[in-house]
């Protein structure tokens, strides 16, 4: 037997059962606490998100907005079609990628494999396109084209196409009435990307993983109203997913109405007279460069002169805004975006920027009279000019003796401008300017709008330049350095390009004469863009008010009960008095009856006692490139400005183009004579189109008018896969 007494063990014992005790008591208390963390500190939280454990959202998109020329016929719209798409996320979780369910897909679609893979690709900066820009987490469409045969095998055989769909849905539809494309005004749309959903989730129009935005033309600038709200449907489910009841449901509301200043007749004549130009212009040969014209680009704006709203624009190469619907394919992508097709998608009208040639002497002449020198004052029109070493010519070295500047503008008489230029130029100090210079032949520029925007309702306009002292100086301040290196790298050699490095680098920021002579009869370094000329010349015909060009006209609820005009608006005024624009219009009518535009009106049948016609063309040079072709119009109701670039002249290139658009307007026939049943808007249409008490709005679409038009294009365009690019 032990003889240590048992008490000895007691405190041992107590000890541990003092310890399990409290140890016991902290884990209930810890775990207490945690309950009431979750159950009542932040019980309604947890239980938000367990119930939403339990909710499913189908989301129904919208019906986006329809676009609609003046007279209510439909340029952009919907229709329902067949459209088959892929889930990624459920391509992902194949062992494959999808690759196999793809390639099966290739073969229903009879599509090329390849093509179907590249479709759901996400876009990022190392994926050049065709891929997918949209979420990760929505359909990507594969096409839109599916036919009733397609979609049923797909359905019927969903086990060998996991993660595709295949359903009737509402898609975009460019119906081009008339055959008017119309594509740069529209524009097109694409999915929306999830930094745009994020940067917009607080706004008051967020995004839905399923919208596409407009992301040029007018499908982006009235993107908010025509894009709609899509409606939102919450579904109760139990853990297997069965429906257990509906918790929310939310309509989707369609976007609104665009009514646009468009008139598609129009339209249709200003692409197919473009068209038609361009190719007779790469007939004619170019004796300066020993080639026939490129004619690689051109537009043409038709404007209302007291409203500044645009009835046409045209822009070619143009495209078929149809090859975005439902994904664009990779041959359309890289044609679209490709140097060989000159760049598609750009809108010439308020992108394409070059010298404006003598279109431009309207600023000149009206700097003239602001620096003080007398309209109707005698000024010598010599066949050449000559400062210092250089010696500038008339054009084909032309001398018409003394003139006012009203009959300067009617023969274009580079010489009177170059005088006048390089007068003021001495007066501000030559090549070492006064402190403060007038330099009215810059300011001019500057106060009839060029240098910057025309504030259209278009995306993406460009402001041209005027190349004045601060520019001069910014650029020089940008290239000095380029310019010093290649003057360096060859000190002997005598080309042009070397030679102009080497005064660029010593007095590039210097304004010489040579740059105001050049500037002054739109050549040089100044840039401008057709619809700042359209603008420049409407104001002119309306007493001098500078309108921002607008495109949208209203914008109409669904039901049609809520109409919001878009009323035209001001952004200046020209810097002239009623006299002298009086006598500018008056010299610009000259221009038409027995300047440089008459062999294109008053010559070959215009009506001009009963519609006053006024012009001015334009030849600009570039150094490197064949002339650029501009000419700029007007009557008392529209402007019509065109361009060609490596085009020629400008009567000879454009004037034909531009007349044939006017005589569609007015219904001008052959023999001068106006056939008021033949016209297609001889007034500006100021009212909108009827809408009926059901919200729909009446089309003025005329079947007659269409079959003439295709029959005319068809004959103009000759080869139809032609669109005017420069393939």
């Amino acid at each position: 037997m032990s003889n240590i007494p048992e008490t000895g063990r007691t405190p041992r014992v107590t000890i541990r059962l003092v310890a399990i005790q409290i140890l016991v008591f902290s884990l209930l208390l810890t775990l207490g606490g945690r309950l009431w963390y979750l159950q009542i500190r932040n019980g309604e939280e947890y239980s938000a998100k367990a119930a939403g454990n339990h909710v499913q959202q189908v989301v129904k998109p919208a019906v986006r907005g329809s676009i609609l020329d003046a007279r209510g016929v439909p340029i952009a719209d919907n229709e329902t079609r067949l459209v088959v798409s892929a889930s990624r996320t459920a391509l992902m979780k194949m062992d494959d990628g999808g690759d196999a369910v793809l390639g099966r897909l290739a073969k229903v679609l009879d599509m090329p494999a390849e093509d179907v893979r590249q479709r759901v690709r996400l876009c990022n900066a190392e994926t050049p396109k065709p891929c997918w820009n949209g979420s990760p987490y929505q359909p990507i469409p594969i096409t839109d084209e599916a036919t009733a045969q397609q979609a049923l095998t797909i359905r019927e055989r969903s086990e060998d196409f996991p993660g595709i769909l295949a359903e009737p849905k509402a898609v975009r539809r460019y119906p081009s009435p008339y055959g008017a494309d119309t594509s740069q005004v529209l524009g097109y749309l694409s999915p929306v990307t999830d930094e745009e959903i994020k940067e917009a989730e607080n706004s008051d129009s967020p995004f839905l993983p399923s919208d596409q935005i407009g992301r040029s033309g007018l499908e982006r600038s009235y993107n908010k109203a025509l894009r709609g709200d899509a409606g939102v449907t919450e579904y109760e489910v139990d853990k297997l997913g069965r429906v257990m009841g509906q918790k929310l449901s939310e309509k989707a509301e369609p976007g609104s109405t665009l009514i646009t200043s468009v008139d598609s007749r129009i339209q249709a004549v200003a692409e197919r007279e473009l068209l038609a130009a361009m190719k007779e212009a790469r007939k004619q040969h170019d004796h300066n460069t020993g080639r026939n014209y490129e004619a690689d680009a051109g537009a043409m704006v038709v404007m209302e002169s007291k409203t500044g709203r645009v009835v046409a624009m045209a822009s070619n190469p143009q495209y078929d805004p149809n090859a975005w619907v439902g994904g664009i394919s990779a041959d359309d992508y890289t044609r679209l975006t490709s140097k060989k097709s000159n760049y598609p998608l750009l809108n010439r009208a308020i992108q394409g920027q070059a010298a404006p040639g003598s279109i431009f002497k309207v600023i000149s002449s009206a700097a003239a009279v602001r620096a003080g020198y007398d309209w109707n004052g005698s000024y010598p029109c010599t066949s050449s000019y000559t400062v210092g070493n250089n010696t500038f010519k008339n054009y084909e070295s032309q001398s018409h003796g003394s003139i006012n500047l009203a009959r300067a503008l009617e023969v274009s008489c580079d010489t009177v401008f170059y005088r006048l230029s390089h007068q003021e130029w001495k007066k501000d100090g030559g090549i070492d300017p006064k402190k403060k210079t007038d330099d009215w032949f810059y300011r001019t520029a500057h106060d009839f709008g060029l240098g910057e925007e025309t504030g259209i309702d278009l995306p993406n306009e460009v402001t041209g330049r005027v190349p004045d002292r601060q520019w001069k100086k910014d650029y020089w301040k940008a290239n000095k350095d380029s310019w010093c290196k290649t003057a360096e790298k060859w000190p002997e050699k005598k080309s042009y390009q070397i030679t102009l490095a080497r005064e660029g680098c010593l007095e590039g920021f210097k304004l010489h004469a040579y740059d105001t002579i050049n500037y002054s009869i739109g050549q040089g370094d100044t840039l401008v863009t057709p619809i700042q000329m359209a603008t420049i010349y409407a104001a002119i015909s309306n007493g001098g008010t500078l309108y921002d060009p607008t495109l949208g006209k209203a914008v109409v609820s669904p039901d049609g009960s809520q109409v919001e005009m878009i009323e035209p608006k001001a952004h200046g005024k020209l810097p002239l008095s009623k006299k002298t624009l009086k006598q500018m219009d008056d010299a610009l009518e000259g221009v038409a009856t027995r300047g440089t535009a008459a062999w294109r009106f008053t010559q070959v049948g215009w009506p001009q006692k009963k519609i006053p016609m006024h012009a001015k063309t334009g030849t600009a040079e570039v150094y490197g490139k064949q002339t650029t072709s501009w000419f700029a119009t007007y009557t008392e109701d529209y402007t019509i400005v065109m361009t060609i670039s490596q085009g020629g002249t400008g009567s000879g290139a454009s004037g034909p183009a531009v007349r044939n658009v006017y005589d569609a307007i007015y219904g001008v026939q052959e023999d001068g004579s106006i056939d008021k049943k033949k016209a297609l808007l001889p007034d500006p249409q100021k009212s909108l189109p009827e809408i009926n008490e059901h919200g729909q709005i009446a089309s003025g679409f005329s079947e007659e008018f269409e079959a003439r038009e295709q029959k005319a294009a068809a004959k103009a365009e000759g080869d139809p896969t032609d669109d005017g690019g420069t393939e």
